[in-house]
């Protein structure tokens, strides 16, 4: 079975949030720290298990668990292994700000996680703590090497921001170069906590689309269950450079995913003006068929793009609300 929106799209991808908590500060997401606001508590285990094989018998093969900062939870590992398990999963990723990584990743690729993507928004360590309030680059960069090492497929993000990381174009890139990792810039989205940050810090994708051109990368057909990104290679590197662009034309064509919330709230697109609850049905293994039933009938509620560049940001607070 697939799910088809109205619009031809089919979604095997599920965005799983099981924490909005996180210890950074981003300055786009967290600038004074997380306050938790939610009454209830995260998603439990069983919960999560039922969540996931409901949407795997929907045809639903490959699941990202998300945060705020994932592991934050103690349980994380057995989240893993029961999400890894679920019939019908045949991949499942991590993203994380890495400051639990070098410890973690044997843990993690045990229970089944086959890739992390990791937040790096500077490789200078002064910069990197101005921009995340928290002074552990070193532990990020060591708990990236442990995932390479292990042969996790391992991938740095890092959103562009005017002014404050985008000298360093050439100093990431320059970690594809020996070894097999994929740098991959997003471009600053807004949010309602980060108006007047996304105002002076916006630095459109085109630019280093641009730049990438004229160093010497050629952008690569998509594969099967790729995300938005634009990916690069070049001769002589053993990685690659992804360029996620929100604003460009017909970004979200290749849409395949769908998120739901640490509290169990299906969003139907990042930028959504609504929520929509599916905790009750994950109370009994018996409930399966009217989550699935749920599922269906709110993709048709799912619109053909989000309307950022007519400045609607949806219901968005900040992205560890909603797992990014």
């Amino acid at each position: 079975m697939t799910l088809v929106d109205g619009f031809g799209r089919s979604f095997h991808y599920l965005r799983l949030s099981v924490e909005d908590a996180c210890n950074f500060r981003c300055r786009y997401c967290l600038p004074r720290g997380h306050h938790r606001s939610e009454a209830d508590s995260p998603l439990s285990v069983a919960e999560i298990g039922r969540l996931t094989r409901a949407f795997a018998q929907l045809g639903f093969w490959k699941v990202r668990l998300t945060g705020g900062e994932p592991t934050v939870r103690t349980d994380i590992v057995e989240i893993t292994k029961t999400v890894a398990r679920t019939p019908g999963i045949r991949r499942v990723a991590l993203s994380t700000n890495g400051y639990r990584l070098k410890t973690l990743a044997p843990d993690l690729k045990t229970a089944g996680i086959a890739a992390v993507n990791v937040s790096v928004d500077s490789l200078d360590a002064a910069r990197f703590a101005e921009l995340t309030g928290n002074d552990g680059l070193s532990d990020v960069l060591s708990g990236i090497d442990r995932s390479v090492e292990l042969g996790l497929e391992t991938k740095i993000n890092a959103v562009l921001m005017k002014g404050l990381n985008d000298m360093e174009f050439g100093r990431f890139v320059e970690l594809a170069r020996e070894r097999p990792i994929s740098v991959r810039f997003i471009e600053l989205m807004p949010v309602a906590d980060n108006v007047d940050f996304f105002a002076a810090h916006h630095l459109k994708a085109e630019a280093l689309v641009a730049w990438l051109g004229e160093n010497g990368w050629a952008e690569r057909a998509r594969k099967e269950g790729d995300g938005p990104a634009r990916t690069f290679h070049k001769n002589g590197y053993n990685g690659s450079v992804g360029v996620i662009a929100p604003y460009a034309k017909d970004f979200c064509t290749s849409c395949n995913r769908l998120r739901v919330t640490s509290r169990g709230r299906l969003r139907l697109c990042l930028f959504s003006e609504a929520d929509h609850s599916l905790r009750s049905f994950l109370q009994d293994d018996s409930q399966a068929p009217e989550l699935q039933e749920r599922a269906k009938t709110l993709l048709g509620l799912k619109e053909v793009s989000h309307h950022l560049p007519e400045g609607k940001l949806g219901n968005n607070k900040n992205f560890a609300m909603m797992g990014g």
